[in-house]
Parts: C-alpha cells; sequence; structure tokens
C-alpha cells in the first residue's frame, strides 16, 4: 500500500466511523476494518486476539490483544472519556489506561505489550511503555488521514531497535537462570520453602546491582564488578552481606569508619535490601564468582533493557 493509498484509506475510515461507536458491538468491526484497510494486514480475524482472557481473581477479558506488535488495546465507547475513571467488576476505580496495566501485569513476560492503545472509538490514546511516565500522545480520529502514520506500529514488525530489545532480553534471562541455577547449587538445603525465598531475593538483588551500575546509578560504570573482584570467591558471601546492609542504610546513619569502597555506594530506598527478614545466602565459589563479573558484568550492558522488559524480569 502506498501512502497515498493508505491515505485515502484513513479518509474513508474516519469518514466511515464519525460519530459512530459502541464498545460491545462495534469493537471487533473498529479495529479489524483499521487494520485491514489502513494498515494492509491481510487476515485480522487471524491474527489478532479478541476478547483474551486475563487470569484476575474474576473473569476479565481484554478488548484487542496484537500479538505480532505486542499491542494492548482497551477499547471504551463513543461517550466514554478516556481520562475518568469507571468501575470495575470489583469495585476499582480505573482509568482506561489502568484498566490495560492491569491486564497487562498479568500477562507472561513473553506476551508483556510494548504499547497501550485506549481509544473511544474518536480518540486514540497510545501509551509507550518504554517511556512509562510521558504523557501518551493523542491522535483524534477526525485527523486519522493527515497522522495514520502515527498508528503505522499497530503492524510494523521491522522495528530494529524492538529487535535489538529482545534479543537483549532473552539473553538477560538466560544470564538470570543460569545465576539462579548456580545458587541453588551452593544451598544445604535448597528445597527448604525458606531457602527458594532467599534465593529469590538474592537473585533480585543481584541483577539489580548489575543493571544499577551499567546504568551509573552507583556512579562508577563498574562499581559492583570491582567491588567484588578485590575478594576472592571464598569471602564474596561476606562482601555482599556487607554490601547490602550498606545499600539498606542512609549515608548519614552509616558508620564513620566504613571502608571507602562501600561508603561510595548510594542508599536505595524502596526495600529491596531491607534487613527486616533473615537472608540466607550460600558460600560462593570460583565458577561462580566468574559467572556473575565476568558473563554477566564483563560481557553484558544491562542499561541496554528497556524499562518494561526489566520490570518484567523482576
Amino acid at each position: 500500500m502506498t501512502p497515498i493509498q493508505q491515505q485515502k484509506a484513513a479518509k474513508a475510515f474516519a469518514e466511515f466511523w464519525q460519530d459512530k461507536g459502541n464498545k460491545k458491538s462495534d469493537a471487533q468491526a473498529f479495529w479489524f476494518s483499521l487494520l485491514r484497510q489502513v494498515y494492509g494486514m491481510e487476515n485480522p480475524e487471524k491474527d489478532v486476539e479478541v476478547e483474551k482472557r486475563v487470569p484476575l481473581d474474576h473473569t476479565s477479558f481484554i478488548d484487542v490483544y496484537i500479538p505480532s506488535t505486542k499491542i494492548l488495546i482497551e477499547q471504551k465507547s463513543i461517550d466514554k472519556d478516556l481520562s475518568k475513571g469507571y468501575k470495575q467488576s470489583d469495585d476499582r476505580i480505573l482509568t482506561p489506561y489502568q484498566q490495560a496495566k492491569r491486564y497487562a501485569n498479568e500477562l507472561p513476560r513473553r506476551e508483556y505489550p510494548r504499547w497501550i492503545v485506549v481509544c473511544n472509538f474518536a480518540e486514540f490514546w497510545v501509551y509507550d511503555l518504554e517511556r512509562p511516565h510521558e504523557e501518551p500522545y493523542k491522535i483524534l480520529l477526525a485527523n486519522l488521514e493527515n497522522e495514520y502514520e502515527r498508528l503505522n506500529f499497530l503492524v510494523d514488525q521491522g522495528d530494529e531497535h524492538i529487535k535489538q530489545e529482545q534479543k537483549v532480553s532473552e539473553e538477560a534471562g538466560r544470564l538470570v537462570g543460569q545465576i539462579y541455577d548456580a545458587l541453588f547449587a551452593q544451598y544445604h538445603d535448597p528445597e527448604n520453602p525458606e531457602t527458594l525465598r532467599s534465593l529469590n531475593i538474592l537473585c533480585v538483588r543481584l541483577v539489580f546491582c548489575l543493571y544499577a551500575e551499567d546504568a551509573h546509578l552507583f556512579g562508577k560504570r563498574t562499581a559492583f564488578h570491582d567491588y567484588l573482584a578485590q575478594y576472592p570467591a571464598k569471602d564474596i558471601r561476606r562482601a555482599l552481606i556487607d554490601l547490602f546492609d550498606v545499600l539498606d542504610t542512609h549515608e548519614d546513619q552509616r558508620d564513620t569508619y566504613l571502608d571507602e569502597t562501600l561508603k561510595a555506594f548510594p542508599y536505595v530506598n524502596g526495600g529491596l535490601f531491607s534487613n527486616d527478614t533473615r537472608l540466607i545466602i550460600p558460600q560462593f565459589t570460583e565458577e561462580l564468582k566468574t559467572l556473575i563479573l565476568a558473563k554477566a558484568s564483563d560481557d553484558f550492558d544491562w542499561s541496554e533493557i528497556s524499562p518494561t522488559i526489566f520490570g518484567a524480569i523482576f
């Protein structure tokens, strides 16, 4: 489809749907028509999921989900204000975006959306989950003839940036799995529920530290790597206990005689490193030290992972 053809198709689509739109009766026809006529999807009936079940504590459904581009769509009727909250079946009051985000959080990591679109037939509000703190950009149906390109992401699978993110995210998942398995093997009682709880927390803390140094949250680019590298494998357990304690302590409350290397690390709020509950950390081997310092630190840049995917890994 040429740009001129696409522009004409967008104009015709907008004219047809002007002042129309009931969620229950029109949503499927609206999106199938948009995807086929304006964006060239050959068979949306086959390639798009409608009423996708979500495993909440009550029966819920995603209105439209496009697997190929990982787009979640929350559709409302034309009389609904997309900025307002509406009562849900569990009595919660949520905006359409909050409702969609709630659904997204219940999906498996492989299906987690790259974009969320909320729509009331007259407006499209597009949320880029790569930039979760930014306001959505908005497209009016009446302006679709001139702004149709801004919705090309609905069907565009050729974005090299997204492909690279997927590759990096898959590698991150493998590294987390390797770290988990290597730590699991070091515990004396690996099947104990308390051990498994500690293992999960320890993995999350290690991944955060790896990400934090690559994202310059620890100041120096190799702060975490260099801190552990100075210790033999048999002393890394003690080094991590000391580091986690420092990360959980405000700078003005730390020991005056604290080692300068530890003193350089910032306080991390949010409770990730809280000492409120006992954490079991096993002894480290040379192989485990190499896995973390070489493969997971030297050879991998955690800052390349999108915030969305990083959150899903956690």
